[in-house]
Parts: C-alpha cells; structure tokens; sequence
C-alpha cells in the first residue's frame, strides 16, 4: 500500500477592530483523500492544503482584496470546479456565451487532456466535474478554458455592444483599469474522496437549476450534461460516459 501524507500547519485567525479600520486574516486547512481507479491497486492519499490568505480592509470607499490559490495536483484524483463570472453577474445568459464555453472546453481537454466527467453551465457560474490525466494540472485546463472564453466575449462586446462594458470594469486601487469575464481568484477546487463522491457531485450539479427554480426537471436545462447521462445525448458536448467510475448498490 502506497501512502503519502502532507501535512501543514494549524490556521492562524487574526481579527483587529481599529475604528473604521478592520483587517481580517484567515487561514484553514483542508485534507482531502483522493480515490484511486488503478485496477489492481490500492492507494491512501492524504492531502493537507493550507487555503490561501484573504485580507480585506474598509478604508472608506476603497476595497482591498487579495486571495491567492494553492492546488495539489495527484494522479488518478478527479475534481469538482466551479468558478463564477465577474461580481457573479449572469454573463452566460446570452447563449453565445454558452457555445464559447462549449468550444474552450473542447480545447482545452485537447491541449490540456483530462475526462469530462459532467458540467452544467448557470447563469452566473460554471460546475465542471473531471479527471485530469497523469501529468495535466488543474491550473492549465482553467487557463486554457478561462481565457479562450474571456477574449471571445471581450472582443464580441467591444464591436457590438460597447455599453455593456461597464459591466465589466475593474477598477484597481491604483486607478488602472480592466475587464473581466471571469471573478478574480482560482473558484472553488474539491477533490472527489471516492467513486460514490463523484456520482454524488454529478447528481447535485445536474439538480442546481432546478433548486435555483430555472426548470421544473433537470432534462430541461439545456446547458448540462443530464441528458448525456440517460439518454447518451452528446449534445453540445461530448462526455467520457466510459471512464465514469461504477457505483455498486
């Protein structure tokens, strides 16, 4: 048996409260155990992964936010990603946006290879449950699946819809200003424990539009990969349905 354990050390918590002025540091640790599909095999996997500093301070109208994003990286672990549009703004409204999402996906697993697993695109946000291959880091498939989207939707609402810009600008405390698609940081980065964990993630991202009140039925919504599951639909986007890990009941 093979076992590699990580370990960092416990999260210091700092809260100061000077007037108007209230810095804020957290850190915590999370330990994830990854699950293994190697036939004949078996791996334990520990994982400790210090989450990255936040500091926020309130000094009138000026904002100062600051996160920052370690990823571990392990064979044969998939992962759960969700990342969010600018200031969570419902970008992917707009069904161009949607097939721009589909065609950097397929671009991305082709430079960047990894299982697609499932995905629901919300209005908002972005679910995507995969398994990178042996030497593919997260971090790549985001920016490959990130900026391809970003610079789309960017260049298309520059020729055509200029206003909408404004909806986009993020104005740095040193006055310069950008715009963004996508939320500052690396979102939310889980890694599923075992084969029951990933099922369970596909079944609650395939269920969110309809918690959100979007549709009445998870077949409805036509940005998932519900109906690829069921009816092995592939459309808009293929799935690796036969590397799906099996769940016995």
């Amino acid at each position: 048996m093979l076992l590699l354990a990580e370990a960092c050390p416990l999260p210091n918590t700092l809260h100061m409260d000077f007037g108007n002025r209230q810095p804020h540091r957290k850190r915590c640790k999370r330990w994830d155990i990854p699950f293994s599909r190697v036939p004949g095999a078996m791996f334990l996997l520990a994982e400790a992964c210090l989450l990255p500093d936040t500091f926020h301070m309130d000094l009138g109208n000026e904002q100062h936010h600051r996160k920052r994003c370690k990823r571990w990286d392990i064979p044969f672990n998939a992962h759960s990603l969700t990342f969010s549009c600018f200031k969570r703004q419902p970008f992917f409204q707009s069904e161009l946006a949607n097939r721009w999402f589909f065609e950097a996906l397929n671009t991305a697993r082709t430079k960047q290879p990894f299982d697609l697993w499932a995905y629901v695109i919300m209005p908002e946000h972005v679910h995507i449950v995969l398994l990178p291959h042996e030497g593919t880091k997260i971090s790549a498939i985001l920016k490959s699946i990130k900026l391809s989207l970003a610079r789309k939707f960017l260049n298309h609402v520059r020729r055509t819809h200029p206003s909408f810009l404004a909806l986009m600008e993020d104005r740095q405390p040193n006055g310069k200003v950008t715009h963004r698609f996508w939320q500052r940081g690396g979102g939310h980065d889980r890694n599923l424990r075992s084969d029951r964990d990933v099922h369970e993630k596909i079944r609650y991202i395939h269920e969110n539009p309809v918690r959100r009140g979007l549709v009445t039925q998870p077949e409805d919504w036509p940005w998932s990969s519900y109906k690829a599951h069921f009816d092995t639909t592939d459309e808009p986007i293929t799935i690796d349905r036969d590397s799906i890990p099996v769940v016995l009941l």
